[in-house]
């Protein structure tokens, strides 16, 4: 039996990014305080908490004082670093780049909206493809002052006006494929005003989806590997099983079903973009223990 971990999984280079400045701030330190999880990873957040990282919430950090907290990749609204200087609280951002300039293309096509509109034009309505209620897409909706409209899915073209001049972006993590659909159905339902559509979705994201689906083709078995809050890892989950349907998504080892593997030559171990490489290599350790028991 042969067990290989996909080269092509693992934390993308804007979660490396924000481990490195924590672990580099927690060796000055010891202590450092992070809006939200790292990652969305429960093994790779306790590893951190260990060190002397803290998870806290908006609410708490609005109690907080001459401290300093790390903002993840994912960013965040304007309304937070407005609440760490009214509180002497000194940020390390960590905003992935791919997030921060998404932030700031659609801040500049509301704040162009609302001059057009004391021109006595109309505010174009913009969109966001993406998980409502999640870390990235509500720091995107603050850069619109709450005002943009999240869709999930095609069922969320039903809420949009249509007859509204639109600019649809999407949350840099989303499938090109689900994108592109919402595209098309605008386009067929949409019979006035102006549809303009932006392709923001992360391509180190995007381009492992198909590397990852030729991956799972190519071994008997594969185990996915994501902590259950990861969107991104459902939606990689889910095209890893459409073309081997072999495919079992684990949290972490314990979750491992020895059936799972029984009789199987080919064993692959995939991850999402915030599965940490020591995790899959404890779940292919535990499999080649399961298969010499």
């Amino acid at each position: 039996m042969s067990v290989e971990i996909d080269v092509n999984s693992g934390f993308c280079f804007g979660v490396v990014t924000a481990i490195t400045k924590a672990e580099e701030e927690l060796g000055k330190s010891g202590q450092l305080y992070c809006l939200g999880d790292i990652v969305h990873n429960a093994g790779e957040v306790e590893r951190l908490r260990a060190k002397g990282l803290k998870t806290i919430t908006h609410d708490e950090l609005a109690r907080l004082h001459d401290v300093k907290v790390l903002l993840r990749a994912h960013g965040e609204p304007p309304q937070t670093y407005s609440t760490a200087e009214t509180n002497n609280v000194k940020i390390i951002d960590a905003t992935c780049p791919v997030v921060l300039q998404l932030q700031r293309r659609i801040k500049k096509a509301y704040t162009e909206g609302l001059e057009a509109e004391k021109s006595g034009g109309k505010k174009p309505l913009i969109v966001i493809y993406g998980k409502n209620g999640h870390a990235e897409v509500n720091g995107l909706v603050g850069q619109t002052n709450g005002e943009a409209v999240v869709i999930q899915d095609m069922d969320g073209i039903d809420s949009l006006d249509l007859s509204r001049d639109i600019l649809l972006y999407s949350q840099t993590t989303k499938s090109l494929e689900g994108f592109r659909q919402v595209v098309e159905e605008i386009k067929r339902r949409k019979s006035t005003g102006k549809f303009e559509y932006f392709d923001t979705i992360c391509r180190q994201v995007a381009n492992r989806m198909e590397k990852m689906r030729e991956f799972a083709r190519n071994h008997e078995v594969v185990v996915f590997v994501s902590g259950a809050k990861s969107s991104n890892g459902k939606v990689l989950y889910e095209k890893c099983r459409e073309v081997n349907p072999r495919t079992y998504l684990i949290s972490d080892e314990t979750e491992l079903d020895p059936a799972w593997i029984e009789g199987a030559e080919t064993i692959g171990i995939c991850g999402a973009t915030s599965t940490p490489l020591w995790l899959m290599e404890r779940v292919a350790d535990k499999i080649k223990s399961i298969h010499e028991a």
